[in-house]
């Protein structure tokens, strides 16, 4: 008999305020380069291939580049479901149960969690197979190695009767310190790691048990689903309907069929500076070092510095963080109140709370290099066979210098190949593209100069990407609906004013005029 099909699904939410700033809002934990120079997502993407190389991401639709570059660096192939707002993995897991086949064995596994043992894994995975395909919800939990108060906890009662799993006594809440030490003296508990093995037919029925209004919001999202590529599109308005809860409080505390599996390998969500110095070794006075840190004279200093040189003297119980555009420095003892500095930066203004330098883009990425009053410069990196949009700008001029590479420009009705050392200038107002042509990555340095430099004076005419401007019927004829698109990232954006202009057919807004191009094409 052939081994059942098990159907990985990540689970790729977060905010990425704990490990700020290496994690923020707009490249939350899972995505940043964390291990290795891997991200938790392609880290897990790489661990789950093992079971099955086709694997399902549920994500944030701000994030579904960075979910389709972690999928190609890992190799894998699948689809991504994009869900329009964060809603929970009540809510996440209801939509892919409701996309899948009822028969489909779907693992659901966080995308932030550092499991480096990834043979053991897959063979606890598979020890709960049986139990999941006699119709129960199959959680995994981890031995403790110390009493944490950061992670929920299962209580262990007798065996199903299914290979290793055990019924589930009941879920604890994340204790108190004397709660923790408690439990871990007991014995019979372990960590709850928020990874489940189950049938889409049985989570559906859960679902429909014990959380019938959530069930219902996700059926209509997903019976409204738009195909984009390899992105599903779940509907907007009746995925904002729904609640927002997890798994655990939706179904599990309330279902009577869940079995656990205990997994006896190394675990970490990550969640805290802290987590991740412990993916470290340590020296003789406890420091653990990352990238190209050095300490002198100091005791139990963590330094991650990816980029450039950092030098700890004679420091003693701190995280020091480096990325090239904020510096981290904190106690140890206060690694679980990061979040509040990226509360307070935000408060003040500061895009470094949320925005990375990097932005990546479904053609490939940009990096803001250095800005001043009416200048700005970034570094472009294309994918091979990527291109740009066909767009235009009314308030800034651009000049590209290629670095490597042979890139193809278009300017107006010209079509040019820019070949490394060479440049080209593009007037506001013109029309333009840049593709790579080639085979290799393409590097181009952008310098924009001009009265306004946010990324919403952006008018797309074409895109291989689906972000290209709509098209509008009136008095029988087709006109493009041009309108300024809001590049997330960027620094000095914004949404509306009165550098914002908009045309609709043949009106728009006075100082401003029409550019003189084809209408885009019906996508």
């Amino acid at each position: 008999m052939n081994a059942p099909i098990i159907h990985p699904v990540l689970l790729c939410g977060g905010s990425g305020t704990r490990l700020w700033p290496l994690s923020r809002k707009a490249l939350p934990k899972q995505f940043a380069p964390l291990i290795g120079n891997k991200s938790l997502l392609q880290l897990t993407l790489e661990r789950l291939a093992s079971l099955n190389r086709n694997i399902t991401c549920i994500a944030s639709e701000d994030h579904r580049f960075l979910v389709r570059e972690a999928v190609e660096n890992a190799q894998a192939q699948g689809r991504q479901i994009l869900e329009p707002t964060p809603r929970n993995t009540a809510a996440a897991m209801a939509a892919v149960a409701l996309l899948a086949d009822p028969d489909d064995l779907l693992l659901f596994a966080p995308a932030d969690h550092h499991i480096p043992d990834a043979a053991l894994f897959a063979a606890t995975v598979r020890s709960g197979v049986e139990a999941a395909l006699a119709g129960r919800i199959v959680t995994f939990g981890v031995s403790p190695s110390f009493p944490s108060t950061a992670y929920g906890y299962i209580e262990v009662a007798g065996p199903t009767g299914h290979d290793a799993s055990h019924a589930v006594a009941r879920f604890v809440e994340k204790p108190n310190t004397a709660v923790a030490e408690s439990l871990i003296l007991q014995g019979g508990h372990c960590w709850n790691a928020g990874i489940f093995l189950v049938l889409a037919r049985t989570l559906v029925a859960a679902l429909r048990m014990h959380a019938p209004d959530i069930l219902a919001a996700c059926e209509r999202a997903t019976a409204a689903v738009s195909v984009d590529g390899s992105f599903l599109r779940l509907d907007r308005e009746a995925f904002e309907a729904c609640r927002s809860e997890s798994i655990d409080y939706a179904v599990l505390e309330k279902h009577a069929d869940v079995a656990v599996v205990r997994f006896e390998g190394t675990w970490s969500d990550v969640g805290s500076w802290n987590a991740v110095a412990q993916l470290h070794p340590a020296d003789d006075a406890g420091n653990r070092l990352s990238g190209m840190a050095s300490v002198l004279r100091s005791r139990n200093t963590f330094v991650h510095a990816p980029h450039r040189p950092v030098a700890a003297l004679g420091t003693e119980d701190l995280i020091i963080v480096d990325t090239p555009d904020a510096v981290l420095v904190a106690g140890a003892g206060c690694a679980e109140q990061v979040a509040d500095v990226v509360r307070m930066l935000a408060l003040e203004g500061k895009a470094e709370a949320t925005e990375h330098r990097r932005v990546v883009r479904p053609w490939g990425a940009y990096n803001s290099v250095d800005t001043g009053e009416r200048f700005q410069v970034k570094r472009l990196t294309v994918k091979p066979g990527a291109k740009l949009s066909l767009q235009m700008h009314h308030h800034r001029a651009e000049h590209w210098i290629v670095v490597k590479g042979t890139a193809k420009a278009t300017r107006g009705g010209e079509v040019l190949l820019v070949r490394e050392n060479e440049s080209i200038y593009l007037p506001s107002g013109t029309i333009h593209r840049l593709e790579n042509p080639g085979k290799t990555m393409l590097e181009v340095i952008e310098v924009q100069t001009g009265s306004y430099l946010g990324e919403d004076d952006i008018v797309r005419f074409d895109d291989t990407y689906g972000r290209c401007a709509a098209i509008e019927v009136r008095g029988g004829l087709e006109r493009p609906v041009i309108q300024p698109v809001v590049e997330p990232g960027c620094r000095r954006g914004r949404l509306s004013g009165p550098l914002c202009e908009t045309w609709r057919g043949d009106a728009r807004e006075p100082g401003t005029t029409p550019p003189s191009a084809p209408a885009p094409s019906r996508r």
